[in-house]
């Protein structure tokens, strides 16, 4: 990787799940509302700043009340997803503690937050690192774009180049939403090519060089629709709107001054101390 400092691209919404569900919910803030996920995001985003000293951060979110085109054109997308009503609270007031940390978001009708990652991996410059859960994303991977997985809550992350796509799936990073069409994706509720798993699909691919070789060679022709919509669902829209994204300069002490308001004063305290230094 080139010794530029990197763009920090951010999956809000996996990381804020990820902290949700690894912290007490005994957390609070003022008047016993849940904080968990708050302070659980906040504590990533900081080891995360420290860690890799980026240049920059875009954290992208998903918009929740509205579906995106996948949910459209596919009936069964995410079927079943349902999430507790106090981590949809604190989705709600995560984009602004980002903005008073100094640091850029992403959040549009109709795109997910995977969008946001794809196009600030497409268009941003020199290295890029994106930190998400969401193996979708191994799509992004290049010699100029590195994952950010985490293996352990929100405090221990693989890093998942080409070689490491390539060594778990057995596909080139480009041929993921091939892939995860052939495969189907359990998490997204794609059931993919009837009798095909992880290895026959990656055979297949490795044989024909795409899904729609594989059709045009005749293989699934009573599914051949069905699979290029798999596919189309699993390939990220990096035409989705981002900020234009400069160079960052953090704002610890307006940060602090917001998380002190809604009474939570001990990371407060943290991001006070941070604004000394």
């Amino acid at each position: 990787m080139s010794a530029a400092r990197p763009l920090l691209a951010i999956d809000g919404d996996s990381f804020a799940h990820r902290a949700y569900h690894a912290l007490p919910k005994s957390i609070r803030r003022a008047e016993g509302r849940p904080a968990g996920a708050i302070v659980g995001f906040a504590n990533m985003l900081l080891r995360l700043w420290d860690a890799e000293e980026p240049r920059a951060v875009l954290v992208a979110w998903d918009t929740l009340t509205v579906p995106t085109y996948r949910h459209e054109a596919f009936e069964g997308y995410q079927a079943g997803r349902v999430f507790d009503a106090e981590l949809l609270e604190q989705l709600d007031m995560l984009p602004q503690l980002v903005e008073a940390m100094g640091f850029a978001y992403a959040k549009a009708p109709g795109y997910e937050a995977d969008d946001f990652l794809a196009a600030a991996a497409t268009r941003g410059r020199g290295p890029v690192l994106v930190a998400t859960s969401d193996r979708d994303a191994f799509q992004l991977v290049s010699e100029r774009t590195t994952i950010l997985q985490p293996t352990r809550g929100v405090s221990e992350l693989a890093r998942i180049g080409p070689a490491e796509v390539r060594e778990r799936y057995g596909v080139e990073p480009e041929q993921v939403p091939d892939f995860i069409a052939l495969r189907g994706d359990p998490s997204d509720r794609l059931p993919g090519a009837r009798g095909v798993g992880e290895k026959s699909a990656a055979r297949i691919l490795r044989e024909y060089g795409s899904l729609e070789a594989a059709l045009e060679a005749g293989r699934f022709a009573a599914q051949a629709e069905e699979l290029r919509l798999y596919r189309r669902i699993a390939t990220l829209d990096a035409s989705a709107p981002i900020p234009a994204i400069k160079g960052q300069t953090p704002a610890w002490a307006e940060a602090s001054s917001l998380v002190r308001g809604w009474g939570i004063n001990q990371l407060a305290n943290r991001l006070a101390e941070r604004a000394k230094t």
